[in-house]
C-alpha cells in the first residue's frame, strides 16, 4: 500500500503551473480544513469506472468525456448542469446506437475550476496583473483583489464541486436518463436544422426498439438511469492531496475529489510532482498527449503511473491538432501495441485546434475538430485497433464560440454570445453534429469488425 504524501514531501517536488499565494499559513488553514472534509466521491465508484474503462481498451466499450473548459461558480445551478447532462446525454445515444457497445459518460464537470496558463500575466493597456487560472485560483475580473490568488477559493471549489454532484446524480438516478424520454432530450436544442431532423428519426427507431423489448418481456433499470461520472485535470497539487482518502475495504489510496483524472500536456514531467502524487492512487487516470509526444515518452508515462498494467487504469487522450494526428499518433500506438500493455485511446480534437480570430477572439474552427476525429479514425482503422473515446469541450447554451457547424457560424458571430472565461466551448447544436460524425465512422468500423458485446451464434437443437 502507498503512503499519502506529505505537505513537505509535495512541496520539494517539482511543482509546474501552480498558484503563487503570499500568505503560506493561510493555504494551511485551508487544507486543514480540506483534510477534515468527507470525501467527494467513493472508493467504489473509483473502481467501477476502472473496470468500465478497461471494457473501452479492450473495445467493448465506448468513452463520451465533456463538458466545460473551466467551470466558474456562478454557472452551479441546476439549469446549467441539466443542459450540459441533456447535451452528453443525447450525444451518447447517439453513438451507443451507431457503435451497438456501451457508451461510458464522464463529465469534465465537479471540479474542473483551474487552468494552466501559457503566460502568468496579463496586460490590458499600462496595466499588468496576474492571469486568470480559474475560480479555484482568483476571479476573471481585472483588478488586482480580484486577480490575487486566495487558497480559501480551494474551499469554494469543494462546496460547488458538492452541490453539483449531488445534483448530477439525483438527475441520472432519478429518471431523467430514462431512455423513453429521449424525445424530450431534444425538446429545446438543434431546432431547425438537419441534425434536428437526423436526431428525431433516431430517436423514434430507438422508440420500436424499446417497445419490441417491452413486448418481450424485458424490464431493466438500465433503461431508466444511467451511470455518470465526475473527472478534472488534477492541476491543483495541494487541493488533491488534501482529498487523497485511504478507503476502508482496501486500505488502498484514493484521490476523492473525483471519479477520474487527468495530467495535463504541461504537466506529465516524469519527475514532477503531478506524476508523483496520482501514482500512488488507484483511481482511473488519464494522460493527455500533444504532437510532440515520443512512443518512449508515452510508454515511460504508461509505467511510472500504471507498473501493475491493471485493466482500466490508464486512458491516453490525444490532442494532436488536425494537421498532425495522421504523422504522430500511429507511431504514440504501435509503442505502446508492442510492449503488450492494453490503454484506452480517446481523441481530444479540441485543444490543438486553437486559434485567435481577425477580431481578438480564441476560438477553434468545427472542420479542424471534425478532421482531427476522422484523422483519429483513419489512424485507428489502419493500424486494427479500437478507437475507444471522444474528450470535448461543450456547453448545453447557444454559445458562439467555436466557428463552423450546422449553422456556419463566422468570425463576426462570435461577438453575439462569446461566454467561456477560458478555451472556446462547443455549442448544443454542434455538439450533436460531431455525435452523428463519430456515430457515421463507429458504425462503419463496425461493419469490418466482430462486435465482441454483440456477437451471438444461434444453437441447433
Amino acid at each position: 500500500m502507498s503512503s499519502i504524501i506529505s505537505r513537505e514531501e509535495l512541496r520539494a517536488l517539482p511543482m509546474i503551473q501552480q498558484p503563487t499565494y503570499p500568505d503560506q499559513a493561510a493555504l494551511d488553514r485551508t487544507i486543514d480544513a480540506l483534510e477534515a472534509l468527507p470525501p467527494l466521491v467513493f472508493a467504489g465508484e473509483c473502481d467501477d469506472l476502472r473496470l468500465k474503462l478497461a471494457e473501452v481498451a479492450e473495445g467493448r466499450a465506448f468513452l463520451l468525456q465533456g463538458g466545460d473548459c473551466a467551470e466558474t461558480f456562478d454557472a452551479v445551478t441546476a439549469t446549467n448542469i441539466k443542459s450540459k447532462l441533456l447535451v452528453q446525454l443525447s450525444m451518447a445515444v447517439v453513438m451507443t446506437y451507431a457503435a451497438q457497445v456501451p457508451v461510458v459518460k464522464v463529465g469534465r464537470i465537479a471540479g474542473q475550476y483551474a487552468k494552466p496558463r501559457s503566460k502568468d500575466t496579463e496586460t490590458r493597456g499600462d496595466v499588468t496583473l496576474p492571469a486568470y487560472r480559474g475560480d479555484a485560483i482568483n476571479g476573471f475580473g481585472f483588478t488586482p483583489e480580484d486577480r490575487a490568488h486566495d487558497p480559501q477559493r480551494l474551499l469554494r471549489v469543494y462546496n460547488a464541486s458538492a452541490a453539483t454532484l449531488n445534483l448530477v446524480r439525483a438527475f441520472v438516478k432519478g429518471g431523467f436518463a430514462d431512455l423513453r424520454g429521449v424525445h424530450t432530450w431534444n425538446a429545446q436544442f438543434v431546432r431547425d436544422s438537419s441534425v434536428e431532423a437526423e436526431y428525431e428519426e433516431l430517436a423514434s427507431e430507438i422508440d420500436r426498439a424499446l417497445a419490441f423489448m417491452v413486448a418481450c418481456g424485458v424490464h431493466d433499470d438500465s433503461l431508466s438511469t444511467v451511470d455518470f461520472y465526475a473527472s478534472h485535470e488534477a492541476l491543483l497539487l495541494e487541493y488533491e492531496r488534501a482529498l487523497t482518502r485511504v478507503d476502508s475495504r482496501s486500505q488502498e489510496l484514493y484521490t476523492c475529489s473525483g471519479h477520474m483524472l487527468w495530467i495535463g500536456e504541461r504537466t506529465r514531467q516524469l519527475d514532477g510532482a503531478h506524476v508523483e502524487l496520482l501514482r500512488r492512487v488507484q483511481n482511473p487516470l488519464g494522460i493527455k498527449l500533444g504532437p510532440t509526444t515520443t512512443p518512449e515518452q508515452a510508454i515511460e508515462l504508461a509505467d511510472r503511473l500504471d507498473p501493475d498494467r491493471v485493466p482500466g487504469r490508464i486512458t491516453f487522450i490525444t490532442r494532436m491538432g488536425a494537421k498532425k494526428v495522421r504523422d504522430v499518433l500511429p507511431g504514440v500506438i504501435s509503442g505502446i501495441e508492442a510492449t503488450g500493455r492494453k490503454v484506452a485511446w480517446v481523441c481530444d480534437p479540441m485543444h490543438g485546434n486553437t486559434f485567435e480570430a481577425a477580431n481578438g477572439y480564441k476560438t477553434r474552427s468545427f472542420t479542424d475538430v471534425v478532421d482531427e476525429v476522422n484523422g483519429f479514425f483513419d489512424v485507428h482503422e489502419q493500424l486494427g485497433t479500437w478507437p475507444g473515446g471522444l474528450h470535448v469541450e461543450l456547453t448545453g447554451d447557444d454559445v458562439t464560440e467555436c466557428v463552423g457547424g450546422i449553422f456556419n457560424l463566422g468570425e463576426d458571430d462570435l461577438a453575439n454570445r462569446y461566454e467561456t472565461v477560458c478555451d472556446p466551448r462547443l455549442n448544443r447544436n454542434q455538439s450533436l453534429e460531431l455525435a452523428f460524425t463519430v456515430a457515421k465512422r463507429l458504425r462503419s468500423g463496425r461493419l469490418g469488425r466482430v462486435n465482441p458485446v454483440q456477437e451471438f451464434r444461434a444453437k441447433e437443437l
